[in-house]
């Protein structure tokens, strides 16, 4: 490009996604070509914009539409913790390489769709806008199509690390035992007797105590992975539940 030249400052917990010139957090010069937008400069860098939060330029909040001149300083921020999705209720929808992120979100009682197989970044896309659901994904094309209703970067690949970070980074409601880890619908009290048919015999004569699912009618009670399961559910309150200053 042959055009004006900035300083961009990118923040550190950015750094990932930048060149090395920019991973300091220390401005690094960067010539524009003089009618890009602010939010296609910072999309050129390699940051999605569902990451990017405030952009400042030399000390004052800018839209994305901002078009740069030379000599300016721009400043690109995370977004703020707990970040707000105005517009619709928070729920997520979860790539096909997040299953397990999407099973313990649900454990805990938030509203998250997956598909189990891969039905292609425009299908995932659409049905985020349509169904205005928060797109989870560690692909940054994928984070960058227009048509998301809402997106974020899924930092870790380990799947501790993952939910510590959605339910950090959004804060939804925690109200665990009440979804379907299997297919996200809710779950009910269920008798034996009404759920008898689809239990095997040992389940029968050892548990009492079931729920089922109001969707896809899938059957729970308290089997030999409750301990741990309940161990993860105490972590999550522990850390981000209602109570936690």
């Amino acid at each position: 490009m042959n055009g004006p030249e900035i300083l961009v400052q990118v923040a550190p917990e950015l750094g990932l996604f930048v060149p090395a010139q920019w991973r300091s957090g220390e401005p690094a010069p960067l010539v524009t070509d003089g009618v890009s937008t602010l939010g296609h400069v910072v999309e050129s860098l390699g940051v999605p914009l569902t990451e990017a939060g405030t952009l400042r330029v030399d000390g004052h909040d800018v839209p994305t539409a901002h078009v740069p001149s030379a000599g300016e300083r721009v400043e690109v921020l995370p977004v703020h913790r707990p970040q707000e999705v105005p517009g619709a209720p928070l729920r997520f929808l979860l790539d096909v390489h997040l299953g397990t992120l999407a099973r313990r979100l649900r454990l805990l009682g938030v509203d998250a769709a997956y598909e189990a197989v891969d039905i292609g970044d425009p299908a995932l896309a659409t049905r985020s806008a349509e169904e205005r659901r928060v797109l989870l994904s560690r692909d940054r094309g994928l984070l960058r199509r227009r048509e998301l209703f809402a997106g974020a970067y899924v930092y870790s690949d380990q799947p501790d690390e993952q939910l510590r970070d959605i339910l950090g980074r959004f804060a939804p409601e925690l109200r665990p035992w009440t979804r379907c880890t299997a297919c996200n619908g809710p779950l009910t009290e269920a008798s034996k007797e009404d759920v008898a048919d689809r239990l095997e015999g040992g389940t029968r004569a050892t548990y009492d105590v079931f729920a089922a699912c109001t969707e896809c009618s899938r059957v729970y009670w308290r089997g030999a992975h409750h301990a741990r399961l309940e161990t993860m559910v105490a972590d999550a309150l522990a850390e981000f539940g209602p109570a936690r200053a």
